[in-house]
């Protein structure tokens, strides 16, 4: 599973890397994720390895990178 989620971070990574900041629903559809357990999952890759800035708002969720 591991491999599974870092590939999934990978895809979020590039996402984020290529629109900038962005609502979390419109990075799971850039990034083709599925569901949003993948986008979770990611996200925790992501955050553990401090490459992503979560900001939320009342609605919405936005991500970038750091």
């Amino acid at each position: 599973m591991t491999g599974t989620v870092g590939t999934l971070a990978g895809a979020v990574w590039t996402a984020l890397n290529e629109n900038g900041a962005m609502a979390s629903k419109d990075v799971k559809k850039a990034a083709g994720l599925k569901s949003d357990k993948e986008l979770y999952l990611a996200m925790g890759w992501l955050l553990r390895e401090d490459k992503l800035i979560v900001v939320e708002d009342a609605k919405t969720i936005t991500l970038s990178l750091k």
